[in-house]
């Protein structure tokens, strides 16, 4: 695949969350957070496991009560990727998942508490050499900053960040992970941009509450690629009004699109009309159905007919360029045959799984 034109990233800090590197040593890292009661394990497990076939690198799960701890000590032990705590309002949960285990934990400086009880988690934290992300939410900035600034601005983001990052300097704790999310898009993308010129620390970036499946897909797409396409992110989580194995795949099909990381296959097809004489809609489809979380990221073109198709077939590692009822196939840049309608779809699935001995 071509990669140039591909973003300079930010420089940062890097630290290690279990056994997965963050910061710009490391590749930008996809994580996704589970939906499940926390109590249930094996619900949360299977969650946790099903983003991870589709290339989950972290996972975070809800902490909302201290009887949930035991269920998240026992998911530390069974999950297959670093685990992260998310806690909100009790400081006592926070130190309890570090005890219990997790990875990394998250706290939000609008909701923890006295800076006390911040101390007491940079400490535990520190003892089990474990990061923090402060993460900061234009949903729940304190009352203070919402006064001065009048909303959740982005300058407001960034200060509860500052003030958050602050303190811990002081505590000499600096393994901190930092995101200013808001469900402003802009905001949020203005928000990133100040806080870059402010310290080093990795950044996990995306737009919080941003909507369903459709909706959250695109407002995330463009809040993302624009920080990422300014260097600007170490890891993402797309969060959505839906499974964590769709935030996965749309987090990897936005670094795709800007060159930084390739997971899966790329399907591209023409957008048909009037000329096309093959199914381009069902065989694109098929063809990503089936392919789904495969891990050989070849290119696949399906073109429907002959204004377009052989060029960008030829561009692609497989391509078909459709005619009447039939299609020439191409790869690497070659035109190998030319074969019926009805064996398009085998013929790809054969060629893919045959590359690069073709």
């Amino acid at each position: 695949m071509n990669t140039t034109n591909v973003p300079k990233r930010r420089e940062t800090r890097s630290m290690m969350i279990g056994s997965v590197g963050l910061g710009s040593d490391y590749p930008i890292r996809v994580q996704s957070m589970t939906n499940t009661d926390t109590h249930d394990v094996q619900k949360t497990l299977a969650q946790i496991s099903d983003a991870v076939k589709y290339g989950a690198e972290l996972m975070r799960v809800s902490i909302p009560d201290e009887n949930s701890l035991g269920a998240f000590k026992e998911l530390v032990r069974l999950s297959p990727v670093p685990l992260i705590a998310d806690i909100h309002f009790d400081y006592r949960l926070a130190i309890g998942a570090i005890r219990a285990g997790a990875h990394k934990i998250r706290i939000n400086p609008g909701n923890i508490g006295s800076n006390a009880k911040l101390r007491e988690i940079a400490d535990a934290a520190m003892d089990h050499g474990i990061p923090i992300r402060v993460g900061v939410n234009s949903g729940s900035i304190h009352k203070k900053l919402l006064r001065k600034y009048g909303h959740p601005s982005p300058e407001a983001l960034v200060e509860s960040a500052l003030i958050a990052i602050n303190l811990l300097e002081q505590y000499r704790f600096h393994s901190i992970i930092l995101s200013l999310k808001g469900s402003d898009v802009l905001d949020t993308v203005d928000a990133y941009r100040m806080i870059t010129d402010r310290c080093d620390y990795p950044l996990h970036i995306g737009i919080t509450e941003s909507g369903t499946l459709l909706t959250g897909t695109v407002r995330s797409s463009v809040g993302v690629g624009i920080l990422l396409n300014q260097g600007i992110g170490d890891t993402i989580r797309i969060s959505l009004a839906a499974m964590p194995a769709e935030e996965v795949k749309i987090a990897y099909r936005i670094l795709e699109a800007l060159k930084i990381r390739f997971r899966y296959p790329l399907v591209i097809a023409c957008p048909t009309c009037g000329r096309t004489q093959i199914d381009v809609i069902k065989i694109a489809s098929e063809c990503e159905k089936i392919l789904g979380h495969r891990s050989k990221p070849l290119v696949l073109a399906i073109m429907g007919c002959a204004v377009n198709g052989p060029g960008e077939a030829r561009e692609a590692d497989i391509g078909i360029a459709g005619g009447k009822g039939e299609a020439l196939v191409f790869s690497k840049g070659n035109p190998l045959k030319k074969i019926k309608e009805s064996e398009i779809m085998d013929t790809l699935m054969e060629l893919y799984e045959m590359y690069p001995d073709i």
